[in-house]
């Protein structure tokens, strides 16, 4: 508490934030509370019964936006139905983090490269990209390489052995 640095905060003295909680809003309590009769809901109407649910999308019976548009199908468009069915996923780990995190002489597998804070992420590939300079000779587990990344392992005297995901 800014104003009195000297009060102590305590179970006595805890409070919510202004505005931060609202009292609910009772309905059906007399036409003086402004929620009274109808409770809010109109006159007549689906919405006004007990029971009655809007779901999302639904238009009051127009024909909705998603069935309005048109369709496009076939796995020949960006924007057609089968969404991507082939697309692979690999995590990228480029030759500098191999340098800068592995000692020469190392084992780099996937799960020494989770270790050190690359390709955390599971059940998915990691590739080996060339991006950078490698001067350590290190034998590199992974399921792919690019071709610069596997020359430039080769050339430093480490070995690059593919896997299978």
């Amino acid at each position: 508490m800014a104003e009195r640095d000297d009060e102590r905060i305590g179970l006595h003295n805890l409070q919510p934030a202004p505005g931060s909680r609202k009292a609910r809003k009772r309905v059906g309590r007399g036409e003086g509370s402004g929620t009274g009769k109808t409770s809010g809901r109109g006159h007549k109407g689906a919405g006004s019964r007990s029971g009655s649910k809007s779901r999302p999308g639904f238009e009051g019976g127009q024909m909705p936006i998603h069935m309005r548009m048109r369709k496009l199908r076939g796995p020949h468009m960006k924007k057609s139905m089968p969404f991507e069915p082939f697309r692979t996923r690999t995590q990228p780990v480029s030759l500098d983090d191999l340098e800068a995190r592995f000692d020469a002489g190392a084992q780099v597998t996937p799960q020494t490269l989770a270790a050190r804070g690359l390709a955390k992420r599971k059940n998915v590939a990691v590739k080996i990209l060339g991006g950078g300079e490698l001067t350590k000779a290190l034998t590199v587990h992974a399921h792919g390489f690019s071709k610069s990344a596997r020359e430039a392992i080769e050339a430093a005297g480490g070995t690059a052995q593919t896997i299978a995901p």
